[in-house]
């Protein structure tokens, strides 16, 4: 990521735990559930009253359950497409779409626990060699007394780039669009890089997991600005 958000120094506060626990059944896996069509005379939907007993929906952050984010599954013909298949092959409930969802809302934690310095999330959410990076760059902006503000405004895009499965292991690249505010404040209150406005930023973030492993978590394991 550029601007005020050092992927370059990183090779890219605390958010309630069970928000983790969330959207690691999120990424993935299917909610299982379909909204139906409704009455014009209805009262408002609600998603909870009308899903089956027991059958729980998984939470997301709200500005990710909300998203309007364009969501770009390549063609099941494709590469791609044809690895995607041979992921499902392997794990019946991975969605693509369903996946995409999770990896935005993965993507908006990991932006805002980096700004926090929230360490607990990003243990959760990051491969180790990833996560040594974020963390290295957190203690180096905590013993200058920097403060880092990220907000991501806005998700314009979210989409499958690219996938490879080698065994059970399977590696998922997503390109995010986005719009946001990033800029680092010095010690002294004074904007030491970034900036207050909105920009366009595009990243390349890779997700893994292995198919056969009883933990359900696509961990991202590298991260890229385009």
């Amino acid at each position: 990521m550029s601007g005020g958000f050092p992927v370059d120094l990183i090779l890219f506060a605390m958010v309630a735990a069970f928000l983790v626990l969330r959207l690691r059944s999120v990424l993935g896996r299917r909610t299982g559930y379909e909204r139906p069509p409704r009455d014009a005379n209805a009262p408002p939907y609600d998603p909870r009253a009308a899903r089956p007993a027991g059958d729980e929906v998984p939470e997301l952050p709200p500005a990710a359950a909300a998203s309007t984010t364009r969501l770009v599954v390549p063609d099941p013909r494709t590469p791609t497409g044809q690895a995607l298949v041979r992921i499902k092959g392997i794990d019946p409930s991975f969605d693509p779409h369903g996946f995409l969802t999770g990896a935005e809302g993965a993507f908006r934690m990991v932006v805002d626990a980096f700004a926090r310095g929230d360490r607990e999330t990003l243990r959760a959410l990051l491969a180790d060699e990833v996560y040594g990076g974020f963390e290295g760059a957190i203690t180096a902006r905590e013993q200058a007394g920097e403060t880092q503000r990220s907000e991501v405004r806005a998700m314009q895009e979210a989409g499958i780039e690219s996938a490879d499965l080698r065994g059970t292991v399977a590696d998922v690249v997503v390109r995010f669009v986005s719009d946001q505010i990033n800029l680092t404040t010095a010690s002294d209150g004074s904007i030491s890089a970034g900036a207050e406005a909105v920009t366009e930023l595009t990243d390349i973030w890779t997700f893994q997991r292995d198919l056969r492993s009883e933990d359900p978590t696509w961990r991202l394991t590298a991260t890229r600005s385009a």
